[in-house]
């Protein structure tokens, strides 16, 4: 189910937190109190009879203010656990996420999806959850748990040290930390049918909702359907910059894969929707599950950063299919939508610094060698090309940079305006205008992009303060007129 989410905000200092949750979850509605909170989408006098009613009325609600207050208000509306929607208690200053209600409806997922926007842990407390990687009682749309009741005791006989077997396919449990074993007495079914559960037994009946009437040939037919795979990129961080196309995806999605960053950017997410988070190195193995999923008639997005063709997951999926033999792999059905890449993004707010020709490097070695990157770095100089320098810089490789603004200085004058766009379109956006001269290693790290104009680029002080930058698009005599 999808519930609207309300913010209810006491006080200044929680109304700067929640335009920050606002920024990165379009749709949230700000709810502050009359008198204290100014800039709210709705002013309220009353805290706790507005957090009952957004409760009773099927909100989401982040309560910005302790979680004693928010457990007191709600406390005479408490009724169906299953039904309830996701509650959480966030500190006015975002140094702590607490989810209250919801367990069986999302609140962990919305937990940690501010939780990332803020920049803390969420303080998730449920056993189960934080054992296995995965709540068994939150299937994803298409399935229903038959036997909830019987969920408690399932799930605190495998905390035990219980095993489980699974029976059908359950594609949302592939990443969960589950204690398998095939001569379990657990057991975990997946079904088209309506089956009475056995002792030991969690059973998951897949619901043909999408085929209203169809016969139990056709909807197996219909579970066997062609899966999607759309690569997408989010922008640089601002919803404002993701194409709608991808936000059309994302919400038809069944399954969301990625670095865990970009996917806690993508969200918010409906409770229904499965998200796949892993290590940033791990592109080929998630690229391969990625199409395993799909195989599966599923509708998967793969999240990247700014544009998911520019040192991103698009070249990853691409060649996972190009290896594979797999033929329901090939059946899958794959789009690359674009997005706004770093670089771009940087050189809107900054003007038109590659406005000619230009070229995008990264400075990690972790895929190709620093020799080759010294190489093309030289000749790019050489060239007299604009770049773009993504990976400029990491505590694993901090000689690099140095290295690269050596070679620069050999090829460029030292008043060559220099762009630094850090976390561009997010809330902690900056950007900066230097020369060459200036450039030194501690002004970037790994969320910088760096702009490095050509012969021609041009910087001109602009109101109310700052610089703009451009490369004009002639060459060497101006152009008349």
């Amino acid at each position: 189910m999808t519930y609207p989410i309300a913010i209810l905000v006491l006080s200044a200092l929680g109304m700067e937190t929640a335009l920050r949750i606002k920024a990165s979850m379009p749709g949230v509605t700000i709810y502050g109190l009359e008198a204290r909170v100014e800039g709210a989408d709705i002013s309220y006098t009353n805290f706790g009879e507005t957090v009952r009613q957004l409760y009773e009325n099927g909100h989401a609600v982040i309560a910005l203010c302790a979680a004693g207050i928010t457990i007191r208000s709600l406390a005479p509306v408490l009724g169906d656990k299953g039904a309830e929607p996701p509650v959480l208690a966030v500190a006015d200053d975002g140094s702590s996420v607490v989810p209250l209600l919801g367990g069986t409806t999302g609140v962990n997922v919305l937990a940690r999806q501010v939780a990332a926007i803020l920049e803390v842990s969420p303080a998730i407390t449920t056993s189960g959850e934080l054992r296995f990687g995965t709540c068994l009682l939150n299937p994803p749309l298409g399935f229903e748990l038959k036997n909830p009741e019987d969920a408690k005791m399932f799930i605190a006989d495998l905390l035990g040290g219980k095993t489980v077997r699974i029976e059908g396919d359950a594609p949302w449990l592939q990443d969960a930390n589950l204690p398998l074993d095939d001569d379990a007495e657990l057991r975990i079914l997946v079904t088209l049918s309506d089956v009475a559960p056995q002792k030991g037994d969690l059973v998951f009946q897949r619901k043909p909702t999408d085929f209203k009437s169809a016969s139990s040939a056709e909807a197996t037919l219909a579970d066997h359907k062609r899966g999607r795979l759309a690569v997408v990129g989010l922008g640089p961080g601002n919803p404002d910059f993701m194409i709608p196309a991808v936000k059309r995806e994302l919400n038809n999605a069944d399954d969301v894969l990625g670095y865990e960053t970009y996917v806690r950017m993508a969200g918010p997410f409906r409770s229904d929707q499965t998200l796949h988070m892993t290590d940033n190195r791990e592109e080929m193995q998630r690229a391969r599950h990625a199409f395993k999923l799909a195989a599966t008639g599923r509708s998967v997005v793969m999240v990247s950063s700014g544009d998911p063709g520019v040192f991103a997951m698009a070249a990853a999926v691409v060649e996972a299919l190009h290896e594979s033999a797999d033929v329901s792999w090939h059946a899958v059905e794959l789009e690359i939508l674009p997005g706004v890449s770093a670089a771009l993004a940087a050189a809107s707010r900054s003007g038109a610094p590659l406005g000619h020709d230009f070229c995008v490097l990264s400075l990690s070695d972790n895929l190709k060698p620093w020799e080759i990157i010294e190489k093309r770095i030289a000749l790019a100089a050489e060239a007299d090309l604009a770049m773009a320098l993504y990976n400029p810089i990491s505590k694993h490789r901090p000689w690099q940079l140095p290295r690269a603004i050596d070679i620069l200085r050999k090829y460029r004058n030292v008043d060559t305006p220099i762009v630094l766009g850090r976390d561009i379109g997010r809330p902690a956006e900056t950007l900066r205008v230097i020369a060459l001269a200036e450039l030194t290693p501690d002004q970037v790290d790994m969320r910088t992009v760096i702009i490095v104009g050509s012969s021609l680029t041009r910087s001109f002080e602009r109101r109310p303060g700052g610089k703009w930058v451009y490369t004009p698009r002639w060459y060497g005599t101006k152009p008349e007129g």
